[in-house]
């Protein structure tokens, strides 16, 4: 996998229990995903069509650094799905543990919103 974005949690990413809260990270692995698929096929009409389940497996705390790291699981005629690992950094032994896993599959659409082949240029 490759690392296609990075971030520090901020307080104004926490929820009212301590923890980032989980809608800021879906967003940032959206657009990491989106980011990452425009770079494979050379076009940026894409939509979002799912975000698979995702499940937290640790808290992520103020201070925190995570890195989203994404692969291309599938290339489809109009579809590509992004696998996606979101692991929080251990500054200190430069250890990384999973925070959690999913993929996000987009679709490439024409100016009228209608799926339209993916040409990899």
């Amino acid at each position: 996998m490759r690392l296609i974005s990075t971030h520090t949690i901020l307080t104004s990413d926490i929820g009212v229990k301590g923890n980032l809260f989980g809608g800021r990270l879906l967003t940032w692995i959206d657009i990491a995903a989106f980011n990452y698929a425009v770079e494979e096929i050379r076009d940026n009409h894409l939509v979002t069509l799912k975000i698979s389940e995702c499940l937290f497996l640790q808290p992520i705390k103020v201070n925190n650094i995570i890195k989203v790291y994404g692969t291309i699981a599938e290339l489809g005629r109009s579809s590509i799905e992004v696998a996606i690992e979101v692991k929080v950094l251990e500054v200190n032994s430069g250890k990384e543990d999973l925070v959690c896993t999913t993929s996000v599959t987009m679709v490439l659409v024409d100016e009228c919103g209608k799926s339209k082949e993916i040409i990899v240029k």
